[in-house]
């Protein structure tokens, strides 16, 4: 899972990619508006932090760029300004959750997988795909009850598959959700991870449709 930071006070964003990236998630960040706006819609993300008090090009200004673009990634509104017109401003202009700052980080974490889940239609803290039962809180995964030893990478590469239900997922679209924007994003790389998930998994879970993707299976 990867997640996109729009934050200009350098110590806020360090502190939520810390985070973010112990909880398991790959992390870009955009110190202005304009950088966050063109990573917004050129780059492939579960999820944007969005901090409205932005240089060059404010918070709202972005997200309403976004959303006037056909953009639908889940949206997290921060800000330091927090009055309920703001709030209602933010959610209207496309955004999904508003956080005032300061925020507890845990918080912010909590309202970012809710809103991953809910774009993956899924309503509960963990998700469930046959046998293969993940918990992002936990960043743990096990099948048929058997806990699974996973790296980071792998689990990001599950967690991914899991919260794309009944879709093929190409490699190249796994990559972008996998490697953070300067990683280079190698398909072998990306083909040695899903051989190693598949032993770990079970081919019958992780499947791959030449030519296409891969994709979970529920059995």
């Amino acid at each position: 899972m990867r997640i996109l930071i729009a934050e200009d006070t350098e110590k806020v964003s360090a502190s939520i990619a810390a985070a973010l990236k112990s909880s398991g998630f790959v992390c870009d960040v955009a110190q202005d508006g304009e950088d966050a706006w063109f990573k917004g819609s050129t780059e492939s993300y579960s999820a944007i932090i969005l901090d409205l008090g932005l240089p060059k090009l404010d918070g709202l200004s972005v997200l309403r760029k976004w959303r006037s673009e056909g953009i639908a990634i889940p949206i997290l509104i921060l800000s330091a300004r927090g009055t309920w017109t703001e709030r209602v401003e933010g959610i209207d202009s496309g955004a999904d959750d508003y956080l005032p700052k300061p925020f507890e980080m845990g918080e912010l974490l909590s309202r970012v997988r809710a809103l991953i889940r809910r774009q993956g239609g899924q309503t509960s803290s963990s998700v469930t795909i046959g046998p293969l039962i993940i918990d992002p809180k936990l960043g743990s995964a096990t099948v048929d009850g058997v806990p699974l030893s996973l790296t980071p990478l792998e689990f990001r590469l599950v967690h991914y598959l899991a919260n794309n239900p009944g879709r093929v997922v190409p490699q190249a679209e796994l990559a972008e959700n996998l490697y953070s924007h300067d990683h280079d994003r190698d398909a072998n790389a990306v083909e040695a991870a899903v051989s190693r998930v598949r032993r770990k998994l079970g081919k019958k879970i992780l499947q791959n449709k030449r030519g296409f993707g891969y994709y979970l299976e529920a059995g």
